[in-house]
């Protein structure tokens, strides 16, 4: 029986992953992790959108558009290249899980303690996939920022998409790493 401690130092973030689809049961197990992070006074702010199959052409096209539209006066930042290379990002993996924290409606919650509840449920999600083998990669970039894509998702303009969690079965060797060592990172006090 593997260690939680002993999956956290294997997981790795592995990109490349090929056309077979998890189970729904593994998709489900995920999302059931993700729900276990802990949360300020209990306000379980995350949403999850699963994205798969001809829905992520759609994301993905959604995603071209707002990225045009966020560089229409900067078009060498708009190239078709990148048009293309944004519309194929849903694409990199057969389930794409969008994660959302949802803005505080109780006054004494403050906004990034459910963003923060909600980047520890990703956390969850990944240890969770590597725990079944699969592959998991957490990714944002400008797409998670905009107002477009949250809308897209039906999401409030207040709210946070997270995490763009691509998950599916690796196509190739998670990469050896070692991290800095704690002690280098740490003060005693």
């Amino acid at each position: 029986m593997t260690t939680v401690f002993e999956t956290i130092k294997r997981r790795r973030s592995i990109g490349k992953m090929t056309d077979q689809v998890p189970t729904h049961e593994q998709i489900e197990r995920v999302l059931e992790a993700a729900t276990h992070a802990p949360n300020h006074h209990k306000t379980e702010p995350w949403r999850f959108f699963v994205v798969s199959g001809k829905t992520r052409i759609e994301l993905g096209a959604v995603m071209t558009q707002a990225l045009a539209e966020r560089h229409k006066d900067e078009p060498y930042l708009c190239s078709q290249a990148s048009l293309d290379k944004e519309r194929n990002k849903p694409l990199r993996s057969p389930i794409l899980i969008a994660v959302a924290s949802k803005a505080p409606e109780q006054g004494n919650v403050l906004a990034i303690e459910n963003i923060e509840a909600t980047a520890a449920a990703v956390q969850n999600m990944l240890l969770a996939a590597e725990e079944m083998g699969l592959a998991a990669i957490w990714r944002t970039g400008e797409a998670a920022y905009d107002p477009r894509i949250k809308h897209w998702f039906g999401l409030a303009a207040e709210d946070q998409l997270v995490a763009f969690v691509y998950l599916g079965y690796p196509a190739i060797q998670a990469s050896e790493r070692l991290p800095v060592p704690a002690d280098s990172q740490t003060v005693w006090l």
